[in-house]
């Protein structure tokens, strides 16, 4: 079912980031999982509630979501490995303990305190990695499955990524007592305070290794290098970025790995003009095709189509052949090409091409007024500020397609 983040939030469109903030906060408070006894639907609102403040706080994926909607965000109609699905609870609570400023490093034991619960730690988050993804017009036209290779970092294979030496185990830290996490009590006018923060010693993971493994040095990580597939959908727009969950760096001792980033380039097809999902073909015509009406073949990027050129038409009539566009992204359907005209003058002429245009010039009309009833000497007027110019209104044919 499609849900609108504003509505989840109880916002307004024109909302300023205090006030998502505020109403993002309130929920979680209402419909967090300590709060309701593991109840799954308050859990499932949890979910959605930090999904939304997730995307609506960010201002790129909030004027992603505006203008796209699900799509922009979740990549409707992509294959799987784009951010594509709700928060799962971990990532949720992750977010709640970031935005109430309780615990740190990932650990969870600062809210835990605040709802009455018991100690929960979270393992280090890997980085996220970044690269570029070099598309071609035809690739988004269609969609595309690109493979990239990254060096990284891997789990240790010797260890099992613990960090610890083989047959040794990490142990509770003796500074934090197991909690990741240091309390300090100060007084002051306004009553007492507590301050919580990352145990200095392990880092907030609550165990620190004794022995460390001689390959990893104790990190559970090594260098590697890895090959990704990334499913590109079709529609995207240059600059966009697509997120795979989970394929960034493995964070340290079996923490949960970051994200990969895909940053779309997307190379300009020289024949086309992109205006979101619509095309733009500029096509010469020679004049006794204007004039006689044609059939012409005209690109697209599912190949070539045929476009009737009417008789009679001018340049910078257009036509528009109808799906014939880029498709829309996570949407049915796709954009226009539009086909602009231009009628091309001979730069030379033969003797007979000559010959035959100085007989047609013998015989043909007069030029005929234009739109208005204004003629070639009130253009001239016109021209030398004689008189007030009013522009004409466009031309637009549909031409037809076989």
């Amino acid at each position: 079912m499609k849900q609108d983040f504003y509505v989840v939030l109880g916002v307004q469109h024109d909302a300023s980031e205090t006030d998502i903030k505020k109403a993002y906060r309130k929920l979680a408070m209402e419909c967090h999982p300590d709060r309701n006894n593991g109840d799954k639907a308050a859990e499932e609102k949890f979910k959605l509630v930090t999904e939304a403040y997730e995307v609506l706080r960010d201002p790129e994926k909030r004027a992603a979501y505006d203008r796209y909607g699900m799509a922009g965000v979740r990549g409707q109609g992509a294959p799987a490995g784009f951010s594509s699905t709700h928060f799962d609870l971990s990532e949720a609570l992750m977010v709640f303990m970031r935005d109430f400023g309780l615990g740190g490093g990932g650990a969870f034991s600062g809210f835990d305190n605040l709802f009455g619960g018991g100690q929960r730690r979270e393992r280090r988050r890997g980085h996220d990695v970044k690269v570029g993804l070099k598309l071609t017009l035809a690739e988004v036209a269609t969609g595309t499955t690109k493979t990239v290779r990254i060096k990284s970092l891997e789990a240790c294979t010797v260890c099992g990524g613990t960090g610890a030496k083989q047959g040794t185990q990490p142990v509770q830290c003796g500074t934090c007592g197991g909690s990741g996490e240091l309390r300090h009590q100060a007084q002051s006018l306004f009553g007492q305070f507590l301050t919580v923060s990352p145990c200095p010693t392990c880092g907030g993971e609550g165990t620190v290794v004794r022995d460390p493994c001689e390959r990893c040095g104790g990190e559970g990580r090594v260098k590697g290098e890895k090959t990704i597939q990334i499913d590109v959908p079709a529609g995207v727009a240059d600059h966009h970025y697509l997120t795979l969950r989970g394929q960034g760096v493995p964070g340290p001792r079996n923490g949960p790995p970051g994200d990969l980033i895909a940053v779309l380039d997307i190379k300009e097809d020289p024949r086309f003009e992109r205006h979101g999902d619509d095309l733009v073909y500029d096509l010469g015509i020679t004049f006794t095709q204007a004039a006689l009406g044609a059939d012409v073949q005209v690109p697209t990027p599912y190949g070539q189509a045929k476009l009737r050129v009417e008789s009679g038409t001018q340049t910078g009539m257009a036509y528009r052949l109808r799906n014939k566009g880029l498709p829309r992204l996570g949407e049915a359907g796709h954009g226009d090409l539009h086909v602009r005209v231009h009628v091309w003058t001979p730069n030379k002429l033969t003797a007979e091409q000559r010959k035959l245009l100085e007989k047609l010039g013998e015989i043909e009309d007069p030029v005929p007024e234009e739109p208005g009833g204004s003629n070639f000497w009130d253009t001239v007027r016109r021209a030398l500020g004689l008189e007030e110019e009013h522009e004409p209104r466009p031309r637009r044919r549909r031409g037809g397609e076989e």
